[in-house]
């Protein structure tokens, strides 16, 4: 049983790391005002990352100009992957 659990906690972290890259890479280009966003590269990039960052921009508003929900929402996952992981690393422990 904890070859199953250790493969799912190691699928999920590397799946949130890949979106975290995907994530740091959508802030990047959005300092880049030419960006058209409706082009088929960053289409696919928004369309990936803009339902995660719009749960944090509902309630955090930019101030200054500045997105800081962006931030919030790197930290959030950050957060929830090691919650993740350390319960599936407990869990992992007790089989």
């Amino acid at each position: 049983m904890a070859l199953p659990l250790g493969l799912l906690a190691s699928t999920l972290a590397q799946f949130l790391n890949i979106y975290m890259l995907i994530l740091f890479v959508r802030i990047l280009l959005s300092w880049f005002p030419t960006i058209n966003w409706y082009d088929p590269p960053f289409s696919i990039l928004s369309q990936l990352t803009d339902p995660y960052l719009n749960l944090f921009r509902s309630f955090i508003p930019p101030l200054g100009g500045i997105d800081f929900s962006a931030i919030i929402a790197i930290f959030a996952l950050q957060f929830g992957s090691q919650v993740i992981i350390a319960l599936l690393g407990s869990m992992q422990q007790v089989f």
